[in-house]
């Protein structure tokens, strides 16, 4: 149909030049995005794709599940409409996400066959005239052709439907030909012998390291974050990611990252090609060192943190931090365990309890109004009589924050129970006008 048919038949037509260049060109910034925050195997699959290969990056983001989805909130958030597949092979994760109609799908190990089997046979990546002609021959999904024998098939079809099957099934392999950032500081070693054992890996890689510092020292930088690609016989890619908690270039501690992990990598047939490059640096200029001072040395605990967070994930290592607002829980935040401090001080002379539970637990009580302290509180089914306590303590609302608190009120008791035990109960309103607030009573922490 004509762009002037179109027009006439619609009336209020919104139209765009298309501009294949540019097109590509977007594809190509979108694919660098990736490699910077996902994983180091990336490649723009035209003309409105990624392969992303997450083998050795998903446990940064807390797994396959949590990183796709991720992945399409910030797109979505861009205004870019995406569907996401996980999968055991590239052209199973294509088929899924192009022809499935779901946005996230993550296909289980093993799993691959029968997320397959109902997709049309375009799935596969075939050429629309061959997907067309097995059509008309009764092969019109991939179940049906997982069930044909491959004689007849080729013998009329040729092999690429077998070729794509198989690379779908993870019995052939399917190459990647991942990008590079333009502003990677990277070097690269080819093997004439493929590499087969452990220890002679591990020496290689620290060869490699040791380059890589090199490079960065000349440029005055430090790493935040390196990957390392092991290129097997075959031409299969292997990749693993590692981040520090501050710029870095020594050699011991990238080894002390990616030991562990190397030793478990598949060689095949053996490696015969390392690829290690800084994905994200950072200014790091070297200091003289105080020698003639009696000023105790700054203890430098990222070498630990970088040890914890490849285990554990950067999301579940942080510190607690004061933070300037009287709402007990908009009194604290959570930052990097490397963040410099803020001016932001609590005030000593209103203790607060070791533990604030989010969000507060409500509890009935018996207690006198306007300002007395419950005599008995019950929680979670457990009645606890009062023996001692202390407060009020009136908190008002944060009127800059809207005119929900303009009016309300908060008076927190400090109260001990018979087991010793000590609670931090609120009251919400002042007791006296429900405008305050309802007058309802809640558990907000307990004292170590």
């Amino acid at each position: 149909m004509s762009l002037a048919h179109a027009s006439a038949i619609f009336g209020q037509l919104t139209h765009y030049e298309f501009d294949p260049a540019e097109d590509a060109a977007a594809l190509e910034r979108l694919a660098q995005w990736a490699l910077r925050r996902y994983s180091p195997i990336v490649m723009p699959d035209p003309p409105a794709g990624l392969v992303i290969d997450i083998t050795g990056a998903s446990h940064l983001y807390g797994g396959e599940t949590d990183l796709v989805t991720d992945l399409r909130q910030r797109l979505l958030n861009s205004r870019i409409a995406a569907h996401v597949c996980v999968a055991d092979t590239w052209g199973a994760a294509h088929a899924v996400a192009r022809f499935s109609g779901q946005g996230v799908f993550c296909i289980p190990s093993g799993g691959t066959p029968e997320a397959l089997g109902s997709l049309p046979t375009e799935a596969l990546r075939l050429d629309p005239d061959l997907a067309d002609g097995l059509r008309r021959v009764g092969l019109e999904t991939i179940g049906d052709l997982m069930t044909t024998p491959r004689g007849p098939l080729e013998l009329r079809f040729g092999p690429e439907p077998g070729r794509r099957l198989d690379q779908a099934l993870g019995r052939r392999p399917d190459l990647i030909t991942p990008i590079q950032a333009p502003e990677r500081i990277e070097v690269d070693r080819h093997f004439s012998d493929p590499i087969l054992t452990s220890d002679i890996l591990l020496q290689e890689v620290e060869r490699l390291s040791r380059s890589l510092c090199e490079a960065l020292e000349r440029r005055s930088l430090g790493a935040l974050e390196i990957d390392l690609l092991t290129n097997a016989v075959g031409g299969e890619w292997n990749a693993l990611r590692v981040g520090f908690s501050s710029p870095t270039r020594h050699p011991e501690r990238f080894m002390r990252l990616l030991k562990d992990r190397l030793q478990k990598t598949d060689r095949g047939f053996g490696i015969e090609r390392l690829h290690l490059s800084a994905s994200r640096s950072a200014p790091l200029i070297a200091q003289q060192r105080e020698t003639l001072t009696s000023s105790p040395q700054v203890l430098d605990i990222g070498p630990l943190l970088d040890v914890l967070e490849a285990r554990t994930g950067k999301q579940r290592l942080y510190r607690i931090q004061a933070v300037e607002s009287d709402c007990p829980e908009r009194s604290v935040e959570r930052v990097s365990p490397l963040e410099p401090p803020n001016r932001a001080r609590w005030d000593p002379r209103w203790p607060r309890p070791a533990r604030l539970l989010e969000p507060p637990d409500p509890i009935e009580t018996i207690a006198l109004l306007p300002d007395q302290p419950p005599v008995q509180f019950t929680w979670k089914g457990v009645r606890r009589r009062v023996l001692r306590a202390d407060g009020p303590e009136r908190i008002h609302g944060e009127w800059i924050r809207g005119q929900d608190e303009w009016m309300s009120v908060r008076d927190y008791f400090s109260v001990e129970d018979e087991t010793g035990e000590r609670y931090w109960l609120f009251r919400e309103g002042d007791g006296v006008s429900l405008e305050t607030g309802s007058h309802r009573w809640f558990l907000h922490g307990i004292f170590g």
